[in-house]
Order: structure tokens, then sequence, then C-alpha cells
């Protein structure tokens, strides 16, 4: 088979979930697959994280902003390659191509609001942009599409009841976690991590950012209660965050002096997670709506203990192995801090736990059931001819 992957952002320095994915994917088919003919479409930026193998080409297309270059560059390069399949990734795909088509369809959240809501949101003006354009391109792609996956049973029910779908074109394939996500023991490298991120000796660890779902401001309140209530000194750390709009938010949640006991890290290598996660006190991620929630097992890899929300596929993909509570009220994220803090054999279990929960979800597995998929959109065209 010829393959043709779409990881357009692969290249950029700061990565996202979705180009992680897309990564991992293509890095573990690298591994499993010495036989069919890939070629990798990607955008040339500063971090050439992917090399030529003898049956990987990587393919730098020049073109323009993300849109112009997916609806114009892409399907020009893959006309050229005379792809058997081509797998976008990441949601969008061009409106016009001439081979059979699979798409990566993470989550449909940007179709569950009106274009007032989403303009009106307090994302960026990127994530705004982002979100009316999936908005526009994914129902028409998904009719043209031969097979769309996506990442949990949760958000292939989402979609199914969504679309209305009356075919099997819908999968779902589970994501994985990196294997270098473990428990991380060796003092030289937690004190390396520690000194080069000016990480406090106590924290608790969030991944939040300005989209919506994160639930930044819910977490901040919770924070801020915990920290009234406990009179602890424990500082909240989060990465790459702008400094003016977190201020902000610690206004709106009444808690101005909140700012002063948060630190923020800037950009952190994904290689130098695990041992971020293996000396917080606690892992946060009560979003509003996840489609799966990679860095749940991440934490849990790293056996931290891990709070996270009752809702969409986090309860899946958690297993049990963490404390749920509803993202909607910051009171029960600051009573499930509160219960890691105070109760040791609690906090014990749920840190035994972790580990064996990550542990069932690999990008090698994930990448074997990809390949399946490309096969059988191989055989279905074959036998049509």
């Amino acid at each position: 088979m010829r393959i043709g992957i779409e990881g357009q952002r692969l290249f950029r320095e700061k990565k996202h979930g979705m180009d992680m994915v897309a990564l991992e994917l293509i890095l573990n088919l690298q591994k499993i697959d010495k036989e069919n003919e890939y070629f990798i479409y990607v955008k040339p930026d500063v971090d050439e994280c992917l090399h030529d193998t003898d049956n990987f080409t990587i393919r730098q297309v020049e073109g323009g902003a993300y849109p112009i270059w997916e609806q114009k560059a892409l399907p020009k390069a893959a006309a050229e390659d005379k792809l058997d399949v081509l797998h976008c990734t990441s949601n969008t795909a061009p409106l016009k191509t001439s081979m059979p088509l699979m798409i990566t369809l993470h989550d449909i959240i940007y179709m569950e609001h009106s274009i007032m809501k989403i303009l009106s949101s307090s994302g960026t003006a990127y994530q705004r942009f982002g979100n009316i354009y999936r908005r526009y391109v994914v129902p028409r792609v998904m009719k043209k599409s031969d097979i769309i996956i996506t990442v949990s049973h949760f958000e292939k029910k989402r979609i199914d009841e969504f679309f209305g779908m009356k075919d099997n074109r819908l999968r779902a394939v589970y994501n994985g976690v990196g294997e270098h996500f473990k428990e991380v023991t060796d003092q030289a490298e937690l004190k390396r991590v520690k000194e080069q991120y000016k990480l406090p000796d106590r924290y608790f660890f969030f991944l939040g950012n300005t989209d919506p779902k994160k639930n930044t401001p819910g977490v901040l309140k919770a924070y801020s209660d915990f920290r009234k209530q406990s009179g602890l000194d424990i500082e909240l750390v989060m990465l790459d965050f702008d400094h003016d709009e977190l201020v902000k938010m610690t206004k709106s949640v009444g808690d101005e002096d909140l700012i002063n006991h948060i630190h923020l890290t800037g950009y952190v290598k994904n290689t130098d997670l695990p041992a971020i996660y293996s000396q917080c006190e606690v892992f946060l991620y009560p979003s509003l709506r996840e489609s799966f929630g990679i860095p749940i097992l991440e934490a849990m890899g790293c056996a931290a203990p891990v709070i996270t929300s009752n809702t969409s596929s986090m309860p899946e993909v958690s297993g049990g192995a963490a404390i749920l509570v509803d993202p909607y009220k910051p009171e029960e994220i600051t009573d499930a801090i509160h219960l890691f803090m105070t109760d040791d054999e609690k906090r014990k279990k749920y840190k035994a736990m972790g580990p064996g929960q990550a542990a069932k979800f690999s990008w090698k597995s994930m990448a074997e059931h990809v390949l399946e998929l490309y096969t059988e959109i191989y055989k279905n065209h074959r036998h049509e001819k």
C-alpha cells in the first residue's frame, strides 16, 4: 500500500495533544511496518522530529496558513504520490481529494456550540477561528471518508448521536501513553528537573490553558478555597500560560493574591514531564469535556494521585484509578484535594492503582489497530475495482 499521513504541525516546537497523537502513530508505524510505503506530509518548521526510513518519506510541504495548506497544498502533494489511502489526523481534511480518505475525529465539541457562542467564548481568536473552520469542514469530509476513527467509546457514541450515522464507518481506537511515563525515582533526575523549571518543594500540578473546556477558573476557585480552608502553603504549578490572562482569572474567582502562589514553568519538554508528575502532591485534571485525556494516563503512569471529572470520556479512561468530581462544582475539587492530603491510605491506594491502569493503553496497540484499518480500506477499494 501507498499510505499518506497528514501531520502538518508536527515540526513545530510547541506541540499540542493532537500533534503528539499523530507523532506517536507515525513513530510506532515505523517500528511495526516495514512493508508498506508511507508519505508523511508536514509543514517546514524548527523541530524535525521525524526522519526518512527505507519505507517512510517525510515530505516537507510549503503552503501558507493552516486552511490553505490543508485544502490546496496537501491534496496536490497526495495526488502526486498516487496514494492508496490518505489519513488526516486532526479532525479536518481536504474537501476535494481523488484517493480513499480516513480521518481521525478527536472530538466534536465545536459542533455542539452555535457560531455566536464560539465567537463570544473565552478562548483565543485562533481557537475561535479553528472551531468555525472545523464546523464547516467536518460534516463535509465525514460524508466522503471511508473510515472515521475517534479516540474513545464515549466520543464514538457522541458522534453517532450527533450525526445520526447509519453505517459502521465510525470506529473507536484508543490513544496510548508514552513508555517513558513511569515514576521517576532517580534523585539526580528529579533534582535536575526541579532546578531547571524552578519548581517549589511541594506543589499541585495542573495542565490548564485558555480553552474553556479545561476549566481553569474552576480549578483556581477550588485551589483558592483549599488554601483558605487548610492553611497549607502548597503552590499550584502550571505550564505555558499567559500571566496577564491568569491575573484576570484570579480576580474573577475573588482572590487576587492567588497569582503569588501559582508557578508558571513555561514550555516543558515532553521528556521532562515524568519528573514533574512524579513530584507533585496531586495532579488536577477536572476538565468540563474531554474526548480522551492522555495526561490522566501520563500522571497515573508516574504514580501521581489524580483528580479528574465524572463527565465525558474521563471515567472511561481513568478506569476507577482516580477520584472523580463534578467539574462544575469547585467545592468537589476542593474536597478531593483535602481527601488526598489528609487520608494516607486513600492516597496510597490511588497511587498504586495508577500505573496498572496506564499500562492498559499503548501507542503500539493504537498503531496496529490503525494499520488494520488502512488494510481494510485498501482491500475494499481493490474489490470495487
